[in-house]
C-alpha cells in the first residue's frame, strides 16, 4: 500500500466515525440504542442484516476453501444461509418483530423469562455472550491478518486499530450507527467487489472467462461438495444457519425487531436472502480462479485473496478493496457488540443488580455504551490468542465453535417463538441446551482437554444441534409445561398484524415491573 491507498483507508475510517456521531442525535433511550426505536426502513434493515452476517473471514478462511476446493465454498456456506433466511422470512422474522412491538422489549432474550423462566434466560444469555466473545475475536484476527499482509504491521496492532475505530461509532450511535455504516460499507463493497471481478476476468480472457476457465482449474474445483465439506455437512449447516441467521445470532434478530412492523421484517429478510444468494458469487469467482493467478503461501491458502489483490490492483483501487475487507468485519463486530450489550444490560445486569432494575434513561444509555466497550475489549484481547492450540486457527473457530455451539443456544430461543412447540418449557429448554453443549465438548475434545482428531467435521457441527433439537421436542411431549400464561405469550407473538395487540391475549401475559426508562425487571427477581 502507498500513500493513496492509506488516504482511502483513513478517509473510510473518518466517514464511519462521522456517521456514528451523526447517529448520536437519534439515540435518546435504550430502545433507540438497541432497536432503532422500531423506525428502521425495511430495505435498510435488509442490507444491514446481510452486511452484519459475514466478515473478513470471507476473504481469509473462505478464500482458502475456495482456493483449495472451488465452488463448494458457495454451496456449503452462502447458499445454505440464503435458503435459511428465506425460510425464516415468514417463520421467524415477523415473530421477532412482535417481540418489540407487542412485548416492548429491547433485547431478543427478554421474552425468555416469561416464555420459560429466569434460569433459562440466564443460561442462554451467558453461554451466548461467551461464544460471541470467541466468535468476534476470530473476526478481529481475520482482518488483522489481512492488514498485516498489506502493511506489515503486527497482528496486535491491526486488532487495536480496527477495534478502536469500531468502538467509537458503535458506542456513540447504537443500532442506527451500525445500520447506516453498514449501508455505506455495502456501497463500498459493491464497487470494490465488482472492480476485483472485472480485473480478474480481464486477466483470464475477458467476460467469456466466466464459462471458459473451469477446465483449467484443479480437478474437482466444480464439485458442489468436496473435502471435509460433505453432503452431511451441507445439511447440518443448513439447519444451523437457519437458526443462526434468523435470530440465533442475536444481532440478526435486532434487525427484524428494528423495523416498524412484522410485514416490514419479512421484506427485510427476503432482501437479505436475495443478497446472500447473488452477491457472494461475485466475491467468490476471483477466489475460485485464484490458483491460476497466484500461489498461496499458507497451508490453508487463507492468504490467497490478499496476495491476488496485491498483485492485480493498482494503488487507490487496492485501498478501496482493503476498505471492503474492513467493511464486512466492522459491520459484523459492531452489530454483535450492540446485541451483546442489549443482552447484558437488559437480561443479565437486572438479575444481579438492584440498581440496574431502575436505571434512568441516562444511566441505561451509559450502561449500554460501557458494556459495548467492555465486550469489544474482551474480544480484541482474545483475538490475539486466536491461533493458539486451544482455538487452532481462524476458520476452525468460525466453522466448528460457532456452528457447533450455536444450535444448543439458539434452539430454545427460536423454537420458543412457535405455537407448535408450546409444550416445551423450562425443562426441555435447559436440558437441550446443556446436552448440546456437552455433546460439543465430547465430540471435539478428550477428557484431558486435548483436541480429538478422528471425528469428521460434519459430526462436530451436526451432533450438538441434533441432540438439542431432539431433546427439546421429545421432552416437550414427555413433560409438557405449557401454561395459560405461556400460551397467551406465544399467541401474542404469533398473531397477525391486524390481531388483538392489546386484547385478551395481552392481558393474560404476566405483568412486568419496569424502571423509569422502561427497563423490564425480570420475573422472579426481588428488590
Amino acid at each position: 500500500m502507498n500513500s493513496l491507498d492509506w488516504a482511502v483507508l483513513i478517509g473510510y475510517f473518518g466517514v464511519m466515525v462521522a456517521i456514528g456521531l451523526w447517529s448520536h442525535k437519534r439515540v435518546d433511550n435504550v430502545s433507540d440504542f438497541f432497536t432503532a426505536g422500531g423506525k428502521m426502513p425495511w430495505w435498510l434493515s435488509g442490507i444491514s442484516h446481510h452486511m452484519s452476517g459475514y466478515s473478513a473471514v470471507m476473504f481469509t478462511g473462505y478464500a482458502g476453501i475456495a482456493y483449495q476446493y472451488g465452488v463448494t465454498s458457495f454451496v456449503t456456506w452462502s447458499l445454505p444461509i440464503a435458503i435459511g433466511i428465506g425460510i425464516g422470512a415468514k417463520l421467524f422474522a415477523p415473530r421477532l418483530n412482535r417481540l418489540r412491538s407487542r412485548l416492548h422489549v429491547a433485547s431478543p432474550l427478554e421474552y425468555l423469562k416469561n416464555r420459560y423462566n429466569i434460569q433459562t434466560q440466564q443460561a442462554l444469555a451467558w453461554s451466548g455472550l461467551l461464544l460471541k466473545i470467541v466468535d468476534v475475536g476470530a473476526k478481529w484476527a481475520a482482518i488483522a491478518t489481512l492488514l498485516s499482509v498489506f502493511t506489515g504491521i503486527s497482528l496486535t496492532q491491526g486488532i487495536f486499530i480496527t477495534g478502536a475505530i469500531t468502538a467509537v461509532y458503535c458506542t456513540v450511535g447504537g443500532l442506527w450507527a451500525d445500520a447506516l455504516t453498514e449501508l455505506g460499507q455495502f456501497i463500498i463493497q459493491l464497487f470494490a467487489g465488482l472492480a476485483m471481478l472485472v480485473i480478474v476476468m480481464s486477466k483470464l480472457g475477458g467476460f467469456s472467462s466466466l464459462w471458459t476457465v473451469w477446465d483449467k482449474l484443479p480437478e474437482g474445483h466444480t464439485d458442489p461438495t468436496a473435502g471435509p465439506y460433505t453432503v452431511t455437512f451441507l445439511l447440518a449447516y443448513l439447519f444451523i444457519k437457519t437458526f443462526e441467521y434468523n435470530g440465533g445470532m442475536w444481532n440478526q434478530a435486532q434487525r427484524y425487531m428494528a423495523t416498524d412492523s412484522a410485514r416490514s421484517a419479512t421484506r427485510s429478510a427476503r432482501l437479505s436472502a436475495i443478497l446472500w444468494l447473488v452477491w457472494p458469487v461475485v466475491l467468490f469467482f476471483p477466489m475460485w480462479v485464484a490458483p491460476l493467478l497466484v500461489e498461496a503461501k499458507k497451508p490453508d491458502a487463507s492468504d490467497s485473496y490478499a496476495l491476488m489483490t496485491e498483485q492485480l490492483l493498482p494503488h487507490g483501487l487496492l485501498g478501496l478493496v482493503v476498505v471492503g475487507f474492513f467493511s464486512h468485519t466492522m459491520a459484523m463486530c459492531s452489530s454483535d457488540a450492540n446485541a451483546i450489550s442489549a443482552v447484558f444490560t437488559r437480561d443479565i445486569a437486572p438479575v444481579f443488580s438492584k440498581a440496574a432494575r431502575t436505571w434512568s434513561n441516562r444511566s441505561g444509555l451509559m450502561a449500554a455504551r460501557l458494556s459495548t466497550l467492555a465486550f469489544l475489549a474482551l474480544s480484541m484481547a482474545l483475538a490475539t490468542q486466536i491461533n493458539s492450540p486451544t482455538f487452532k486457527d481462524i476458520i476452525s473457530v468460525v466453522i466448528k465453535w460457532v456452528a457447533g455451539l450455536m444450535g444448543p443456544i439458539a434452539i430454545p430461543f427460536m423454537l420458543g417463538l412457535l405455537r407448535r412447540f408450546r409444550r416445551s418449557g423450562p425443562t426441555a429448554a435447559l436440558t437441550s441446551w446443556a446436552a448440546g453443549l456437552l455433546a460439543f465438548y465430547l465430540t471435539n475434545y478428550n477428557f484431558d482437554g486435548s483436541v480429538k482428531t478422528d471425528v469428521a467435521l460434519q459430526y462436530q457441527v451436526a451432533l450438538p444441534l441434533a441432540i438439542s433439537l431432539v431433546l427439546y421436542i421429545v421432552i416437550g411431549f414427555i413433560k409438557p409445561e405449557d401454561t395459560p400464561e405461556r400460551d397467551a405469550l406465544i399467541d401474542l407473538i404469533n398473531s397477525d398484524d391486524g390481531g388483538p395487540a392489546g386484547g385478551s391475549a395481552a392481558a393474560a401475559v404476566p405483568a412486568q415491573q419496569t424502571g423509569p426508562d422502561g427497563t423490564v425487571v425480570p420475573e422472579g427477581v426481588k428488590d
